[in-house]
């Protein structure tokens, strides 16, 4: 376990967090179980947003994605030992330990939730998807039958995609009227498998700089979050540790 700007990122490996999933399942007692990625951008927003830190705190695991959340750790004295992202994980899963699993897609617009759903079915035969909705649940009326929906199909995990900060904010408001083992927030998961939006080579990923190529891809929509953002979180970070070191010597 590590901690960056008062969030505990849970330090597995990706494969760790393959077998993490299935044991969760395996030992469902009728009390759900959440499952948040944190990346740079994630972080930022806690740091503004203490209530949404406590969300993403509520959490059962944390899970640290990205190049930001590996340096953070390494200036704390606490490298992580992987990056763990939903784009990569849920693959892998359903590949390996989840080919049997029943599984539930909820986020995006009903175009790409679509798309998303028929592409997932095509990657992930042995798996059984039991539903997908589009993210557009504003409102209690509107959570409430889509909620029934999921419970309906007796998912064994549910991935929700509507982006920071809305997918942990609607998984905390509703998790325990979902009768799901495992609820999951994936982000724009549902945009790559629909095709919207394209991963980076290989070798880049690799690297850890896959935001490059996402903001070579989408300059005006990510020149913000990269180019603003990531300097501010690594700001953030440093001062975060200069500010506990300097109380600790007080």
């Amino acid at each position: 376990m590590c901690k960056i700007l008062d969030v505990e990122i849970t330090d597995i490996t990706r494969r760790e967090a393959v077998d993490l999933i299935d044991e969760m399942i395996d030992q469902y007692n009728g009390n759900s179980r959440c499952v948040f990625f944190a990346n740079a951008h994630t972080l930022n927003l806690t740091a503004s947003d203490s209530r949404y830190r406590d969300v993403i705190n509520s959490a059962d695991y944390v899970l640290g994605d990205g190049t930001g959340v590996r340096w953070a750790s390494k200036i704390n004295g606490t490298p992580v030992k992987d990056n763990v992202n939903g784009t990569d994980l849920l693959p892998e899963y359903f590949q390996t330990a989840g080919k049997s699993c029943r599984y539930y897609l909820l986020g995006a617009n009903i175009p790409t939730i679509r798309q998303a759903a028929a592409k997932a079915r095509e990657k992930f035969p042995h798996a059984h998807q039991v539903g997908h909705h589009h993210g557009y649940v504003n409102g209690a009326e509107a959570s409430a039958v889509v909620i029934e929906e999921i419970n309906a199909a007796r998912p064994d995990i549910l991935l929700v995609g509507m982006g920071n900060p809305l997918q942990e904010q609607w998984i905390n408001a509703h998790r325990h009227e979902l009768k799901v083992p495992v609820i999951i927030g994936v982000g724009g998961l549902f945009d790559f498998w629909a095709g919207s939006f394209s991963r980076a080579p290989r070798w880049l990923r690799k690297l850890g700089h896959e935001w490059i190529w996402r903001l070579a891809k989408q300059p005006a929509d990510k020149a913000r979050r990269y180019l603003v953002g990531n300097p501010l979180f690594l700001y953030r970070v440093l001062w975060h540790k200069l500010f506990r070191q300097s109380t600790a010597a007080v």
